[in-house]
C-alpha cells in the first residue's frame, strides 16, 4: 500500500494559512484486507485534527464506498486497484475515490429513502442503508464516469481547524 502525505504551501494573504491543507492519498488492491488497511491509515492521518465523532463518520462513510467499490465494482474478481485522496481544508474533507471497476448503476445517487422499518424484525432488508448513510454524512455528494474509471467525490463536512 502507498500512502502519502503532503502539507501545501499558501501565500500570507491566504485565509488557510494557519491550518494549511493536509492531504491523504494511498492507492491499494481492491480487496477487504486492504480497505481495512486504508481505512486505518486516512482515520489515523486526520484523528488529531477532528473529533471522535467525525473521525467516525469519516471512517463509516469511506467504509460503505470502499466496500461497496470491492464488492460490486470488481464483482467480477478482477483484480483491481482503489485510488483515495482526501484533502482537508476549512470547508472540511474533500474525499476523492476512483477505481476502474464496473460503472455505478443509473440512478445511484438520487437520494435514496429508507426501507420502512414497520415490517417484522426478520423482513427487513439485510442492506440498502450505505447510500442512505453516504447521502445523509457527506456534501457535494458527485459521480461520474470517465476514461474507464469510476470518480466519486464528496465532502464531510468538519468543524473548523484548530490553529497550529
Amino acid at each position: 500500500m502507498l500512502a502519502e502525505q503532503a502539507q501545501v504551501r499558501t501565500s500570507e494573504s491566504d485565509p488557510r494559512r494557519k491550518v494549511g491543507r493536509d492531504i491523504f492519498h494511498s492507492r491499494f488492491s481492491a480487496e477487504p484486507h486492504a480497505v481495512r488497511g486504508a481505512l486505518r491509515a486516512s482515520v489515523a492521518r486526520f484523528a488529531r485534527q477532528i473529533s471522535p465523532e467525525e473521525a467516525g463518520a469519516l471512517e463509516l462513510v469511506l467504509a460503505e464506498v470502499l466496500n461497496n467499490i470491492v464488492e460490486h465494482s470488481y464483482a467480477g474478481g478482477s483484480d483491481g486497484v482503489i485510488s483515495l485522496s482526501i484533502v482537508r481544508d476549512l470547508s472540511g474533507l474533500s474525499c476523492a475515490v476512483s477505481d476502474d471497476g464496473i460503472p455505478l448503476p443509473e440512478g445511484c445517487l438520487a437520494p435514496p429513502c429508507l426501507p420502512s422499518a414497520a415490517v417484522a424484525t426478520a423482513q427487513l432488508p439485510e442492506g440498502g442503508f450505505g447510500w442512505y448513510l453516504i447521502h445523509d454524512l457527506t456534501q457535494d455528494l458527485g459521480y461520474r464516469r470517465d476514461g474507464g474509471q469510476n470518480l466519486l467525490a464528496f465532502r464531510l463536512p468538519i468543524g473548523v481547524p484548530e490553529s497550529r
